[in-house]
């Protein structure tokens, strides 16, 4: 009753222009409500509820500028009526193809002090989530900035988070964080201050009252700086943080937000749900992000061959990678990645040679850059070429008369408004020129894969390089797996570069080799590069050999089978003709018993690859029928191909 009563008021609200007590904007389905409101002392807020349960407590909204305080002191002077929103467009690199985005919106305009800019605050609120972002207008011509943002986000009491700690800046190997690659905290308690002492990443997972809660920003242009959550939130109130000082292109360059009126802001998004499903299979970030100004690109995204991960800097030789342009010749695939030091090793003229040979085997060749100006000490090359537009003009169109078809950009330095910037110029420049993108070392996509088709993925996590490096890493890897298909792949292609049947050098791998097939399902990325090497791929059966090669170049759709994060996934992905691919990990130390009902996903039949008697060992059996049971060994997994 209580639930029918707020969404009539909802109603009522919408049908007038003028704002009178706490402002209503329901979701289409009438699921989702945000109540807005402002405090005796002129600070607006906003609550978010499910039906019944309380998602967000009332939660701060505003801005600070550099010449006026719009946190408080502020007056609701008029609600626009809720207007519908529809959005329907098509995606190559993320998790579905055909994107439908319906929303109600509503936009508050605030008034403060006299001669300060105008605040608006626009919501749109979906079946999935909350979104809102702030206007400033007014007649100033100057530059505004923002020197912080007010906004919090207020769980109840008692939600329990899982966390990427934001690392310090100028601090990692050669000076590269913050990159967003460090391990999950999972399950801890609301309001714990982050292990780092500098926050919280983007996106940020919360269980609350029976129901899931995903906090992250999405459409981010050029004036604005990336943010992440605050170091402190007591009580369990989340505030939004900027970059810290060292984040920007140049010691000159823009650091904070800085922009003239009228000014639109990133979004802030909570996607919500009463089960993990729709955190995992929403399209929030991108719905909210601008719409490609060049062409969709289908025919990009795909498979590839590397050798770097397992075998290193030192391969990264001609004879080496030719040998893995056969690798993806063989397979099927429709790229290698030639890593770093190929300027030095291999050198242009080899190069081009390569991308030939490639051609000849319908393969093409990405190769990898540094993308430093002052901002890292990383040795590896070609570096100091692409930071400056001219330069990086100039290589990008030397190596696409090569034949190159794309290009792995590494070793970025924050989230300074700078640098957002400089990631724009990259995709903007390597669109023109033809190329392909692929960020390392970086930062969140944020929607930016919808805006830029040429972005195919995005690092943003502790991939499988990782393991390489320590054997606490490797340890951690199945619950870091298991953690991931909630967080950091929800908001966009990942390029965790998974599946390796091969041991790594002087490292105890503690997940299955079937654990490791399946993470080519449960992970998605635009181009998504294997770790896996020629020799180990040939040693696996035939029928491991002939799934990988069957695996579609992109996905059509996704969903969510079953789950918790940290302990297992179960995610079904749809190929471009309709046949769906199941996959599933246990990162528990303890056998799991997983159920999958083929039946809704209009599977009558298919093939079941999973742990043999060894976890180096796969088994295969065909499977029919509604409901197929798999027992998964201590960090197992499986397949279910159609």
């Amino acid at each position: 009753m209580l639930f029918s009563f707020l969404v009539g008021a909802a109603m009522l609200a919408a049908a007038t222009a003028q704002a009178a007590g706490p402002v209503l904007i329901s979701s289409p389905d009438g699921a989702v409500l945000v109540t807005v409101d402002v405090t005796a002392q002129g600070q607006p807020t906003y609550a978010v509820r499910y039906r019944q349960a309380e998602l967000l407590r009332p939660s701060h909204l505003g801005l600070r500028l550099a010449s006026a305080d719009l946190t408080q002191g502020l007056k609701l002077t008029k609600a626009d009526k809720q207007t519908a929103v529809a959005d329907d467009y098509q995606l190559a690199t993320d998790k579905r193809a055909n994107c439908r985005y319906r929303a109600n919106r509503r936009v508050l305009h605030f008034v403060g002090a006299a001669g300060t800019p105008q605040l608006s605050v626009v919501f749109q609120v979906s079946n999935d989530g909350v979104a809102f972002q702030y206007v400033l207008e007014g007649p100033s011509q100057e530059v505004q900035r923002i020197t912080a943002e007010s906004t919090t986000f207020h769980l109840p009491a008692g939600a329990k988070g899982w966390l990427h700690p934001h690392a310090k800046a100028q601090t990692g190997f050669a000076n590269t964080q913050p990159s967003y690659e460090e391990n999950y905290q999972r399950g801890i308690a609301a309001g714990t201050p982050s292990t780092i002492g500098q926050g919280w990443s983007f996106p940020a997972l919360f269980q609350t009252n029976g129901h899931w809660v995903l906090l992250t920003e999405a459409g981010m242009g050029r004036t604005y700086a990336g943010t992440h959550l605050a170091h402190e939130s007591p009580d369990a109130e989340y505030a939004v943080a900027f970059p810290q000082p060292p984040e920007k292109t140049t010691p000159d360059a823009a650091l904070l937000p800085e922009s003239r009126l009228p000014w639109s802001t990133p979004w802030r998004v909570v996607v919500v749900g009463n089960s993990l499903a729709p955190i995992v299979e929403s399209t929030l970030t991108t719905d909210l992000s601008a719409p490609a100004k060049t062409p969709l690109l289908t025919d990009a995204p795909g498979k590839s061959s590397w050798s770097w991960v397992l075998l290193g800097d030192q391969n990264t030789t001609y004879d080496v990678q030719r040998r893995f342009i056969d690798y993806s010749a063989t397979m099927g695939w429709r790229y290698c990645l030639v890593d770093a030091l190929w300027d030095k090793q291999i050198g242009y003229d080899k190069t081009q040679e390569l991308a030939q040979y490639a051609r000849s085997k319908n393969v093409g060749l990405l190769v990898w850059y540094n993308s430093n100006g002052h901002w890292n000490q990383a040795p590896q090359t070609p570096t100091n070429v692409l930071f400056e537009a001219e330069s990086r003009r100039k290589e990008f169109a030397r190596i696409r008369q090569m034949g190159i078809a794309g290009v792995k950009i590494d070793f970025f330095g924050g989230d300074g408004q700078s640098f957002m910037n400089y990631y724009q110029d990259i995709l903007t420049d390597a669109a023109q020129a033809g190329l392909l993108v692929n960020f390392h070392g970086a930062t969140l996509p944020r929607g930016w894969n919808r805006t830029y088709p040429n972005l195919m993925t995005m690092e943003a996590v502790k991939g499988f390089e990782f393991l390489t490096f320590d054997q606490r890493n490797t340890d951690q890897e199945p619950t870091h797996c298991a953690t991931l298909p909630f967080t950091r792949n929800a908001v966009g292609p990942m390029d965790f570069t998974p599946m390796a049947f091969s041991e790594i050098r002087g490292k105890e791998r503690r997940t299955s080799n079937a654990f490791e097939l399946a993470l080519s399902v449960v992970f998605q990325s635009g181009i998504q590069h294997y770790a896996e090497v020629p020799e180990g791929m040939a040693a696996q059966p035939a029928y491991v050999q002939d799934f990988v090669k069957k695996l579609p170049p992109r996905w059509a759709d996704v969903k969510l089978v079953d789950g918790f994060p940290g302990e297992y996934a179960v995610l079904a992905r749809q190929a471009p003709g309709g046949g769906w691919y199941v996959a599933g990990i246990n990162a528990t130390d303890a056998p799991k018993t997983i159920q999958v009902d083929l039946g809704k996903l209009g599977l009558k039949n298919g093939t079941l690859i999973t742990d043999g008697d060894t976890n180096r060992s796969f088994s295969t059996r065909a499977v029919a029928g509604n409901t197929v049971s798999v027992t998964l060994p201590a960090r197992g997994g499986f397949v279910v191909q159609p």
